[in-house]
């Protein structure tokens, strides 16, 4: 009788502790992976107030018209230059190349570039900043970012841009950051109506 008492004890101490922890929300393992990021306060870019809030971010509805497959063409000539942020900090980024891709029968284009300071871990890391019609109303006004690789480039010179993985500079949380200002060059003329929508404070 004892046993089967302390079994039950056990049960009901780990069914409440599992509902006072909060489930990560997110259909994609992406959305998944930055409401965890988010939800962490040694990794989130939230401030305490919007920490104790926090239930998830805000993303438009996953839709495979913005899986792209992208052309590269690299620039290896790039100047080097200084690339505006919203400090006084110094970003030291060269042009790496042009992607060239098409969504709704649009053709597109986007520069990357690549920063010539990367921290320890980041050698492969290509900056993607992209502005569209959605900024300052469904999505952040300053623009978005993409997580791009030197090593995804395709042997026949394409890579995929997935859109729906788009987040928002850690400077759309908070005024405690430093973020790279997305160039007026690499605007699309179109809704992107993908990634991490506005945030919400």
């Amino acid at each position: 009788m004892k046993l089967v008492f302390a079994v039950i004890s056990m049960f009901f101490f780990m069914s409440c502790s599992s509902q006072g922890k909060k489930e990560i929300v997110g259909e994609t393992d992406f959305q998944k992976k930055m409401n965890a990021k988010f939800k962490d306060a040694s990794t989130s870019p939230l401030t305490k107030k919007g920490l104790k809030k926090f239930n998830g971010l805000d993303f438009f509805p996953v839709n495979a018209k913005y899986k792209v497959k992208a052309k590269l063409i690299k620039t290896p000539d790039g100047q080097t230059f200084n690339f505006p942020t919203t400090t006084d900090r110094i970003a030291v980024y060269r042009k790496y190349g042009e992607i060239h891709f098409t969504i709704d029968g649009k053709d597109l284009k986007l520069n990357l570039y690549k920063n010539q300071l990367p921290t320890f871990g980041y050698e492969t890391h290509l900056f993607l900043p992209f502005l569209d019609k959605t900024n300052g109303s469904t999505s952040y006004g300053g623009g978005r970012f993409i997580d791009v690789l030197t090593t995804d480039e395709l042997k026949d010179g394409t890579m995929e841009i997935d859109f729906n993985k788009a987040y928002n500079p850690y400077c759309a949380y908070s005024d405690r950051y430093s973020c790279p200002i997305t160039p007026k060059e690499n605007y699309l003329d179109i809704e992107v109506k993908a990634g991490v929508m506005a945030y919400k404070k």
